[in-house]
C-alpha cells in the first residue's frame, strides 16, 4: 500500500508511545506510576455533566451549525470580553472539536506549500505535525532556559524570511508552564506587525496559572495585534473536559468563515450536547475550577521541592499548566551507563523503575523530560522517590 506523502512524513507521538507502554505494563498487573498525563485527573464537575444530560433528554442530539450553537458562541464572546478585554462579534467565533481541531483548521485554511510557520522550542507535540499536514514548513526557534524557555522578539525577527506566514505562541506553555509577560508580548507583536505575520495564540491553559501571575492575551496588546491574531482556547483543561472535545477560536471574520466552511465538509459540527456542557462550564459556577487550580498549585510546589532533592535534575518554576519540564543532561552519563538522550533514559526508567514520564524529543528538547502533576500527591511522591532511587543506582 502507498500512502499520501503528507501522512508518511508525520512523526509518531512520543507521548502516546510512553502512555501505551505504561498501560501495557499495568494490564499485566505491574505497579506503574504514571507522570505523563496531559489531562486533569479530576472528573468533569457535576453541574456540567447535568447540563449536558438535560440537553440530551430535551432532544439536543441533532446536527448544529458548523461553527457551533449561538448560545455557546455568545458565552465565548462574553468570556473574551470579561477575561481578556477582547471584543468579538458572532461571525468572529467558531466552536471546534477541541482546541486541536481549531489549530488544524487554521493551518489548513491559511498555509500554502512552502509557507513557513515559526514554532518556539520547546513546543507542544502537534504544532509541527499540523504545519506539515498543511504542506507548510515548521521553522524552530529555541528558547533559552535562562529566559524560562521563552523566545525573544529579537530571536523571532532573525528567523523570519519572505516565506514566513505565521508565528505560534503558547502561553501558558505546554511543556514548560512558562507565561509571557505583557512587555514580552508587546515586543513580539511589533515584530509580527513589521513582517505582516499571523499570530496563533494558544491559550488553552489560561485558567491554570499560579503565584498570582496574570495571563495576558497577545490579541489585547494593540489594535494591530487584535487584527492579526487568532486566539485558540477551550474547556478541556480548565474544566477537566478533555473527552468532551469542545474548543474554540476567535479572529478575523473572513478567516473564521473559511474555517467554518472547511469544518462543514469534514466534521459537520461539534457534538451537540457537549456544547451545552461547555455552555454551562463557561457561564456556570467557577468554584470547582478554582479548587482544581489550587490543588495543582499545591502539587506543583511539592514536586519542585522533591526535584530539588535529586542531584542532576534541573527544572524551572512553571507559572501555569500542570507540567514540570526537567533538564536531565547531567544524569544521562552515569558511572554504570550512558544514555544517548531522554528517550533512552525514559525507556529505562519505565522498564526498571516503573515510572512513566514523557521524553523531551517530542517537544524538540531531547535532553529533557516532562512530568505531569495531574495526579495524586501520593503518586507524585512515590514517582519522584523511584526516580531518585533510579538515578542513585546508576551512580552506585
Amino acid at each position: 500500500m502507498q500512502f499520501a506523502k503528507r501522512v508518511s512524513e508525520l512523526t509518531p507521538s512520543s507521548t502516546l508511545a510512553i502512555t501505551a507502554k505504561a498501560k501495557e505494563l499495568r494490564s499485566k498487573g505491574i505497579d506503574v506510576v504514571g507522570l505523563g498525563a496531559g489531562e486533569p485527573d479530576f472528573n468533569t464537575p457535576d453541574h456540567i455533566i447535568e447540563a449536558a444530560t438535560i440537553a440530551m433528554k430535551k432532544g439536543f442530539t441533532k446536527y448544529t451549525p458548523a461553527s457551533g450553537i449561538p448560545e455557546l458562541k455568545q458565552a465565548i464572546i462574553d468570556k473574551f470580553k470579561r477575561d481578556n478585554g477582547l471584543h468579538y462579534e458572532m461571525n468572529q467565533v467558531m466552536v471546534t472539536l477541541g482546541a486541536k481541531h481549531a489549530l488544524y483548521n487554521f493551518f489548513q485554511a491559511v498555509c500554502n506549500p512552502g509557507d513557513e510557520v515559526i514554532i518556539p522550542i520547546p513546543y507542544w507535540v502537534s504544532y509541527p505535525e499540523q504545519v506539515k499536514l498543511a504542506e507548510a514548513v515548521p521553522v524552530f526557534v529555541e528558547g533559552n532556559k535562562d529566559n524560562q524557555y521563552k523566545i525573544t522578539a529579537e530571536q523571532l525577527e532573525k528567523a523570519i524570511t519572505k516565506r514566513t506566514k505565521a508565528f505560534i505562541l503558547n502561553s501558558p506553555s505546554n511543556p514548560t508552564g512558562t507565561v509571557y509577560t505583557k512587555e514580552e508580548l508587546s515586543e513580539i507583536a511589533e515584530v509580527c506587525k513589521k513582517h505582516n505575520l499571523y499570530i496563533v495564540s494558544d491559550e488553552i491553559y489560561e485558567k491554570l496559572i499560579y503565584d498570582g501571575v496574570k495571563h495576558v492575551s497577545i490579541a489585547s496588546i494593540s489594535e494591530d495585534a487584535y487584527n492579526r491574531t487568532v486566539v485558540v482556547n477551550g474547556v478541556s483543561k480548565p474544566y477537566s473536559m478533555t473527552g468532551w472535545r469542545i474548543g474554540y477560536i476567535a479572529g478575523n471574520k473572513d478567516l473564521i468563515k473559511v474555517m467554518t466552511d472547511l469544518a462543514s465538509h469534514s466534521t459537520s459540527n461539534p457534538v451537540s450536547f457537549a456544547q451545552y456542557g461547555a455552555l454551562e462550564a463557561i457561564n456556570g459556577p467557577q468554584k470547582e475550577l478554582e479548587k482544581m487550580r489550587e490543588t495543582f498549585e499545591q502539587r506543583r510546589n511539592i514536586v519542585l521541592d522533591l526535584i530539588d532533592e535529586i542531584p542532576g535534575l534541573k527544572a524551572i518554576r512553571p507559572q501555569g499548566a500542570f507540567y514540570v519540564f526537567i533538564d536531565i543532561s547531567e544524569v544521562l552519563t552515569t558511572k554504570r551507563r550512558q544514555f544517548k538522550n531522554a528517550d533512552e533514559w525514559a525507556k529505562a526508567l519505565l522498564e526498571e523503575a516503573k515510572v512513566a514520564v514523557i521524553p523531551g524529543s517530542g517537544f524538540g528538547a531531547p535532553n529533557h523530560i516532562r512530568i505531569s502533576y495531574a495526579t495524586s500527591i501520593e503518586q507524585l511522591q512515590e514517582g519522584m522517590r523511584r526516580i531518585k532511587d533510579f538515578i542513585t543506582s546508576l551512580n552506585a
